[in-house]
């Protein structure tokens, strides 16, 4: 079961592809690295981290580029589609946009950053927008990522202690126990407990 529609999720895709194929460097991050990683959902907008001040300025050269001020990145409109771009020393992201740029590779020849420091990416918007729609798809990732990536929860805990994010565990936790919208995960209620407790238990090994 899809989160967005067909058409704007097909529309989206395709506007990713022609970005990836351009001169410029990103790091892909939110629901289209999700998707990347976990073959669940698509996503509707896009949202990438630039490597340097060369791609803003092939992009500004390129496109109609919006500069949000208040929320400290950059944006180009498709109609509905929105992309999302975050500048090194200037965006606030969960974990410093330059350094997300340390921990990426490459899928479908398309630069993703790592699942580990992509879940603190998405439990930081999640947080933020937690009583919205976005909020919610952030949830269905967040639990995506957790099921069906390779997630290192050393790596994960780590990560959490280097950028002075210990409180996103218990917040993860939370996720993980009240999760609700197993129709999007493509389970029946069963398979969700065992899997879910599996989770938890890998995650309270690492954290001792």
């Amino acid at each position: 079961m899809e989160y967005w529609n067909s058409e704007l999720t097909e529309k989206s895709w395709k506007i990713l592809q022609e970005l990836s194929g351009k001169k410029f460097e990103f790091v892909l991050i939110g629901g289209w690295a999700a998707y990347l990683w976990t073959n669940a959902h698509k996503s509707k907008d896009i949202d990438i981290v630039l490597k340097g001040f060369d791609a803003l300025d092939f992009l500004k050269k390129n496109y109609k580029l919006i500069k949000n001020d208040s929320l400290k990145k950059y944006e180009i409109k498709f109609e509905e589609i929105d992309v999302d771009i975050y500048m090194p020393f200037f965006s606030k992201l969960a974990i410093p946009a330059e350094e997300l740029i340390k921990y990426a590779t490459k899928i479908e020849n398309i630069e993703v950053v790592k699942p580990e420091a992509l879940l603190i990416l998405k439990q930081g918007a999640e947080i933020d927008r937690q009583f919205s729609v976005k909020g919610e798809k952030d949830r269905v990732d967040i639990m995506a990522l957790l099921l069906f990536a390779e997630i290192d929860f050393s790596q994960y805990l780590k990560l959490l202690e280097k950028y002075n994010l210990n409180q996103f565990y218990d917040r993860l936790k939370k996720i993980i126990l009240n999760f609700n919208e197993i129709k999007y995960l493509g389970m029946v209620p069963r398979q969700f407990k065992i899997r879910k407790k599996e989770v938890l238990e890998k995650i309270r090994k690492q954290q001792g």
